[in-house]
């Protein structure tokens, strides 16, 4: 397996519209691992249609709690156990990950009860174990480390930036974040920088759009980054390539990536790769596109 990054949902927020792209969901394939960062929704298909059994599921990081990168989490475990999923799955996630899964069990209490009687299933209340982190080392084994790094997305206070580092490669997601330069630091010398992105030429029309007016706008402005923010970031970083990811807005019309690429570039000189719901990301890739 060649390390590499699938971006499974690439959209910023948890709307979907007809033809459009889904909300945010991430795959990390390093040292054997193939890891989900983040479970928007539609994230279950997008790991099977990136050739990953369901099954083979084992380990889930999510950078915090809003429901474009979360609402997939509990669907996604029970259907790999449906898949036939019988060895633990580990979820690493922020204070409120844990009610988060208890709560689904609870709701899905009847399904898997009569699952483990009428078709011999383990429990999956026996399988998954969530660990709750937060700013620092998350974890270190075979070679596979993983650190997080609190970032600025209010209201939200527990969203953290994620770094993984192997012998592969070093890969760095910034989950949701206001142009935030400590980000810098934490991804200095990383292969691949994912960041989220936004272009304000497109704000308008996507509250517009939304309908939530100028609430909506001013939470965007306050919480989210443009896309040649994302750029200085990434060149102040030293990264090999830029992904920008989390596109806000992902699937308007008038936006093409010739305009996400023009933006990025006021910042970014280096590799850069607009992110599409599927679209691979090589992390030992050389090439310079």
């Amino acid at each position: 397996m060649s390390s590499r990054v699938v971006l499974l949902g690439s959209k910023g927020g948890p709307a979907i519209r007809p033809g459009g792209p889904w909300p945010t969901s991430s795959l990390l394939q390093i040292g054997g691992r193939s890891i989900v960062v983040d479970c928007g929704l539609g994230v279950t298909r997008g790991v099977t249609d990136a050739g990953v059994p369901l099954k083979a599921l084992d380990l889930i990081v999510i950078t915090h709690l809003h429901s474009d990168h979360v609402l997939e989490l509990g669907p996604l475990i029970h259907t790999a156990w449906t898949a036939g999923l019988a060895h633990p799955v580990r979820v690493f996630g922020p204070t409120g990950t844990r009610a988060y899964w208890q709560g689904f069990l609870l709701a899905m209490a009847f399904d898997i009860d009569i699952r483990i009687v009428d078709e011999g299933r383990p429990d999956l209340r026996a399988l998954v174990e969530v660990v709750e982190f937060s700013e620092g080392m998350v974890f270190a084994e075979n070679g596979l480390t993983l650190s997080a790094l609190r970032v600025d997305h209010p209201p939200v206070t527990d969203c953290f930036a994620l770094r993984f580092d192997h012998a592969e490669g070093a890969v760095v997601f910034s989950a949701d974040t206001a142009y935030f330069p400590p980000l810098a630091d934490f991804a200095k010398g990383a292969d691949i920088l994912v960041h989220e992105a936004m272009l304000a030429e497109g704000i308008d029309r996507l509250v517009a759009r939304t309908g939530n007016g100028a609430r909506l706008k001013e939470h965007l402005l306050a919480s989210h980054s443009f896309a040649e923010q994302a750029g200085a970031v990434a060149t102040a970083a030293g990264v090999g390539r830029l992904v920008l990811h989390h596109l806000i807005p992902a699937d308007d019309p008038e936006i093409s990536e010739a305009d996400w690429i023009a933006a990025t570039r006021k910042s970014w000189a280096g590799a850069l790769t607009i992110a599409a719901d599927g679209l691979v990301v090589k992390i030992t890739d050389d090439s310079s596109a």
